[in-house]
């Protein structure tokens, strides 16, 4: 086995996810009602896949998100390098969004390319990568598995999305997102590359555009 193919998906809607509140790390909310229909729609749409291991952070969201599959009985195991950034100061606060002064000036230090810049009380772009790599690591140490679903988190995808395929983290926010996207990726054992062959995929969610 030469290549792992992986299935990448953020976390189904939350409460604080619908009225703009800033989660994080240290936040450990539930999905709300939209949230386990997205979770729903992408099992139904994707049920057919062999996954032969589940992948999580330690957030509930991520659990509920792919809790269908795990009730098939997929074994699934909890990694915390897949959390979340640490919003430090921001979370639990409104908006999450730019027209937050701190967080627009953050995101701008950001862009500008000092990604090693920790939220206050919180965690840096670098800082998440680097725990992120351990995870990853501990993810393609098992070459046996051969196609794999790991659940997480929105600006954690970007993180993830820029180092694996050698762009700067401070290009992070070209990789858009939205609540149960796809990212499908495959990975080359013998070139250590990442493919990204399918980017913010929400054409599972159609059917549920008219209750949003």
């Amino acid at each position: 086995m030469t290549q792992k193919t992986i299935y990448l998906i953020r976390h189904g809607e939350t409460d604080f996810n619908r009225r703009g509140i800033v989660q994080g790390s240290g936040v450990d909310s539930d999905l709300n009602e939209m949230g386990r229909a997205q979770a729903m729609a992408f099992f139904l749409a994707y049920q057919h896949v062999p996954f032969q291991k589940i992948y999580i952070s330690g957030l509930k969201r991520t659990y509920q998100t792919a809790e269908p599959f795990i009730e098939l009985g997929i074994p699934y195991e909890k990694l915390t390098g897949l959390n979340e950034i640490s919003w430090g100061i921001m979370e639990g606060k409104a908006p999450g969004n730019l027209d937050n002064e701190y967080y627009r000036a953050l995101i701008e230090a950001w862009e500008s390319g000092r990604t090693d810049q920790p939220t206050e009380g919180g965690e840096s772009p670098d800082q998440v990568a680097t725990r992120q790599k351990e995870a990853i690591d501990a993810i393609l140490s098992h070459p046996g598995e051969e196609t794999v679903l790991i659940a997480m988190h929105g600006r954690a995808m970007r993180i993830l999305l820029s180092w694996i395929t050698n762009q700067p983290l401070a290009h992070m926010d070209q990789f858009e997102h939205s609540n149960v996207c796809l990212y499908k990726l495959l990975y080359d054992y013998e070139s250590t590359t990442f493919t990204i062959t399918q980017a913010n995929d929400t054409a599972h969610l159609l059917s549920l555009a008219l209750i949003q």
